[in-house]
């Protein structure tokens, strides 16, 4: 079969690194009548091993000669094909409750990441393979560098653990980033329940707007000193020192006032 050359404007690395295959699907755990689907495919590296284990896998791939690739594949019959853009896929369209795996293209990790929130109560997991620093954002904790907005959003969902860092030379052609291995297992309510998520998700994104200014400043159109103090606030920390249930907390409140005013 002739050789593929990765597209830039894909995003395309291909693992080529056989122990960070082997450690990626003993992570994933497939057993056979698992509903799995993975993410850009690419050259098939951990897609023959997942192939192996579940009666059917679902792939999504957007590369049209990588499509045709996969059709050509002696386990071709075991694959459902969904050739076209994952950020436009709807995943309610696979029944049953999914494990996810994928080796995400770093242009539209963020966009994806946050769109899995839509679909939490139908995922068992989710396995991914992320640019290094992404990975560590996701997972910070509070008071960190590394803490922010997708920090929140993405564990108001769920319950994330690095598994494996991943080296440049492990791809073809190699990255010139580290990459790592992340968990995400969905854990509704894990930092409360937003009344109103949609509330919730834009204080998030107000509070980290200027993230060197205290949350008195990047929320003073939303929540007066007084209010914040009430919830257990200090309107002088900066954003990162919050808590992610605090912000909960404060949307959940902010919502009683306005309903009271």
């Amino acid at each position: 079969m002739k050789e593929h050359r990765a597209r830039k404007r894909f995003g395309q690395n291909f693992l080529q690194d056989k122990a960070v295959i082997q450690d990626i699907v003993r992570a994933v755990r497939p057993q056979f009548e698992d509903t799995v689907i993975e993410i850009g495919p690419g050259l098939a590296a951990i897609t023959e091993p997942l192939a192996a284990s579940v009666k059917q896998l679902h792939v999504i791939e957007i590369d049209r000669d990588i499509v045709a690739r996969l059709r050509h594949l002696p386990f071709a019959s075991k694959l459902v094909i969904h050739e076209g853009d994952v950020l436009q896929f709807d995943f309610n369209s696979i029944a049953g409750r999914k494990k996810i795996v994928g080796n995400l293209p770093y242009n539209i990790s963020t966009p994806l990441l946050f769109r899995f929130g839509e679909y939490v109560d139908d995922i068992i997991d989710m396995h991914f393979m992320l640019q290094k620093e992404v990975v560590e954002r996701m997972v910070a904790a509070t008071g960190t560098n590394d803490y922010g907005r997708l920090s929140i959003m993405l564990q108001y969902f769920f319950d994330m653990e690095c598994l494996i860092d991943v080296p440049p030379e492990s791809f073809k052609p190699a990255p010139k980033v580290d990459s790592a291995v992340v968990r995400m297992i969905p854990q509704k309510g894990r930092i409360g329940i937003a009344r109103d998520f949609a509330h919730f998700a834009a204080l998030v994104k107000q509070a980290f707007q200027q993230r060197r200014k205290t949350i008195h400043n990047n929320l003073k159109d939303w929540a007066d000193d007084a209010v914040m103090i009430e919830v257990g606030i200090d309107p002088g920390d900066r954003p990162e020192r919050i808590a992610p249930e605090m912000y909960v907390t404060l949307s959940n409140h902010l919502l009683d006032v306005a309903a009271s005013a």
